[in-house]
């Protein structure tokens, strides 16, 4: 039994909450909550007994939960919850679109970059106390990274 999937995700400037539970095999189904505010906004529960007896049951059911978790994240991603959160195209902005993450290790490598980038060498002139702070390109928080890969729709993961 797979334990499950959290993921807090920032969406149109709030924290929504995807939570992706597999209930075992005396009752097997898959369960998806997203919150905000902790309220659910939206569920997506999937039985699997028809196939509690399968040989690779362990890594069927962890299959399914993924694609059930990255399905949340795109509906809530593509804009398929804004009218019951409230969330209408005149009074928010629309989500900018970022870079696909394709696969875990590019996903670290990115967070590893985001996290870990050095800072540009300072000018001979100027002595520590003296030096501005260098302004740094937007980057994306780690949160985004997260939230794009898992909402890319690669079914290869």
């Amino acid at each position: 039994m797979v334990v499950g999937y959290n993921h807090n995700i920032m969406y149109k400037g709030e924290v929504f909450h995807v939570q992706t539970e597999d209930s075992g095999i005396n009752n097997p189904h898959i369960i998806t909550l997203l919150y905000r505010g902790g309220n659910i906004l939206a569920s997506k529960k999937t039985s699997y007994a028809d196939i509690v007896r399968m040989g690779n049951l362990n890594q069927i059911v962890e299959d399914l939960m993924k694609e059930q978790h990255k399905d949340m994240l795109r509906r809530l991603k593509n804009a398929e919850f804004d009218d019951r959160i409230g969330f209408t195209t005149a009074n928010q902005p629309s989500p900018q679109p970022a870079p696909i993450v394709e696969t875990p290790s590019n996903l670290e490598q990115a967070a590893a970059t985001v996290q870990a980038e050095p800072e540009p060498p300072k000018p001979a002139q100027e002595t520590p106390s003296q030096a501005a702070p260098a302004a740094s390109d937007k980057k994306q928080s780690l949160d985004d990274i997260i939230f794009n890969f898992l909402s890319a729709g690669d079914d290869s993961h």
